[in-house]
């Protein structure tokens, strides 16, 4: 080969060599580019997501707070939506400022139409005096087909009131909306006491009086300055509304034994004198007690009497103790303290073969049972021990205490009612129950001015026993409205009820307003099954009243005119 060929050869090479290395630095150059692309791309990306996310949460928070707006509206001012919906809608408000607004919040704070500006400019100037801010919202949700939708208000009576004029027809939603809004502040203004920093006229008089009643009952005196601890009065006055004929207010509350229904039938319900604790006894040998609340109504206990089917069970006035009788020689006396069981009997030197109908005086000092052939048997509580007889000329079927537990009044077979001084044991009146051939049921009224009798035929003759014992033998009235046996009668704590019912007939119990001697016409209620009424009780207070039925349960209802049990 040639000089000139190896030349031309190398020249080449160095040339392809070179190209080469101008190739590599330009790819190096390139890469360097496109990885700094990249970090700016990435660092844009995420630059873009912060700002997304302050975004986000910031929408959040103005839509919490309109929402919270919108709910609750505001605390200070009213609120004025014109401006700001003028300013979204591109829409004018009239030249005297009426503008029909779509707001959702509180009718008491929106301004609906031109009838209330008279008010609203009352509370702007108001407000203005104080040197409160008006704040203005924008409402958190406009439905837009509120301005196409067209609604007839003269189709239908109940709308034809918001028409402006006698042949308008059609109007707009948004301006029916308006309407509704002003109708219902029309007819439910604004209250005096819902306005912040309303102040009744007599918290002047009371702020002043306070003082000097502070002094006073400081010193343990009471309003009228007696010294509260040396009287016997009351501390706290007693409601003395009365209460009104015709319709009885009422509601009807969780069964009072709803924890543990019994088995066979309700035969005797008490209250104990603190109002809580119901006791409930039946012919499935069970005592139980119940917390009543009208709520839950606790079971509290369980007493199982293996050898006596429980015909009655009632609580001494102090409460401490329960008797219980059924059909059987004996009875058992119920130490609720020390939950212990005493089985008291045969009483001496009597024969009774059932001791299961009885009743406690007022003092708790003596137990009247019912005995054979007319004879009543008076047992202390304390002792239990017999301490006494009285004998009427027919069988006995029902006793009732009068005059503190000092008298006793007693019916039977005889169709007479006697009157019994318990302090000499005899008899001081005698007299014939109006109608009456058997006398079925007793009860006397807490104060003992009235009495009531009930009879086989289910008639109920009310008398005022001053004009019994007189020699009157009509009674004040004749409630005929039970037409089977009586089987109880009840008056409540301030004798204005009287309750009668009859177990041979279902839901056969009637409730007599004592003052006008007439029957509330919407008891029973019609919608509540009452089944056979076997026992019933009133609450100490008068506010609760219990029926126990032939199906085991314990029906609860309160009475509204009562504020307590």
């Amino acid at each position: 080969m040639g000089l000139v060929s190896q030349n031309a050869l190398s020249r080449k090479r160095s040339s392809d060599n070179s190209q080469a290395n101008l190739n590599q630095d330009n790819a190096g150059e390139v890469g360097d580019v496109s990885a700094d692309l990249k970090s700016q791309r990435r660092k844009q990306k995420r630059e873009a997501s912060a700002k997304n996310k302050e975004h986000k949460v910031a929408n959040e928070m103005q839509e919490m707070k309109k929402l919270e707006g919108f709910l609750f509206g505001t605390l200070h001012s009213s609120v004025g939506f014109g401006k700001e919906v003028a300013e979204d809608t591109g829409e004018d408000m009239n030249e005297d400022g009426a503008f029909l607004s779509k707001d959702r919040s509180s009718v008491a704070d929106v301004i609906l139409h031109e009838d209330n500006e008279d008010e609203v400019d009352r509370e702007a100037s108001m407000s203005d005096e104080e040197g409160e801010p008006h704040e203005t919202r924008k409402p958190v949700w406009i439905d837009q087909e509120e301005q196409i939708a067209k609604i007839n208000i003269a189709r239908t009576n109940r709308l034809r009131k918001l028409r402006r004029e006698e042949g308008e027809i059609l109007v707009s939603g948004a301006d029916y909306v308006a309407r509704l809004r002003s109708q219902h502040v029309k007819l439910n203004p604004r209250t005096e006491w819902a306005e912040l920093g309303w102040k009744s006229e007599r918290d002047d008089s009371d702020d002043e009086s306070d003082e000097e009643n502070e002094l006073v009952r400081a010193q343990g005196r009471g309003a009228n300055g007696n010294n509260i601890l040396l009287s016997s009065e009351d501390a706290v006055v007693r409601s003395t509304t009365k209460l009104l004929p015709g319709l009885l207010e009422f509601s009807r509350l969780i069964d009072g034994n709803a924890e543990d229904p019994s088995n066979g039938p309700i035969t005797s319900v008490e209250f104990h004198r603190n109002a809580q604790l119901l006791l409930t006894a039946g012919l499935d040998k069970k005592l139980r007690f119940f917390q009543i609340d009208g709520k839950r109504n606790t079971k509290i206990q369980t007493i199982y009497l293996e050898d006596c089917p429980i015909r009655k069970a009632s609580f001494l006035l102090d409460g401490s103790q329960a008797i219980i009788s059924g059909r059987r020689k004996f009875f058992y006396s119920l130490d609720i303290v020390n939950a212990k069981v005493d089985r008291v009997g045969p009483l001496m030197g009597r024969e009774e073969k059932s001791l299961e109908s009885f009743e406690i005086s007022p003092d708790s000092s003596t137990i009247a049972f019912i005995g054979n052939e007319g004879y009543i048997l008076l047992v202390s509580s304390k002792s239990k021990q017999l301490i006494g007889t009285l004998k009427m000329n027919g069988t006995a079927r029902s006793v009732a205490f009068a005059n503190d537990g000092h008298q006793l009044l007693s019916s039977g077979g005889d169709g007479h009612i006697y009157h019994w001084d318990l302090r000499t044991r005899k008899c001081f009146h005698k007299g014939i129950d109006d109608g009456c051939i058997n006398s079925s049921a007793l009860s006397v009224s807490k104060d003992s001015t009235i009495f009531a009798a009930g009879s086989d035929s289910g008639i109920v003759n009310v008398y005022n026993r001053d004009e019994f014992l007189g020699g009157k033998r009509k009674p004040m009235k004749a409630l005929t409205n039970l037409t089977t046996k009586v089987d109880g009668l009840q008056f409540n704590h301030d004798g204005q009820i009287l309750a009668t019912f009859s177990s041979m007939k279902r839901d056969s119990v009637k409730l007599v307003h004592v003052p006008s001697l007439s029957v509330f016409s919407n008891w029973p209620p019609l919608k509540h099954n009452l089944q056979y009424v076997q026992c019933l009780d009133f609450s100490p207070g008068g506010g609760l009243m219990v029926l126990g039925n032939a199906a085991g349960k314990v029906l609860l209802y309160k009475l509204h005119h009562y504020e307590h049990a």
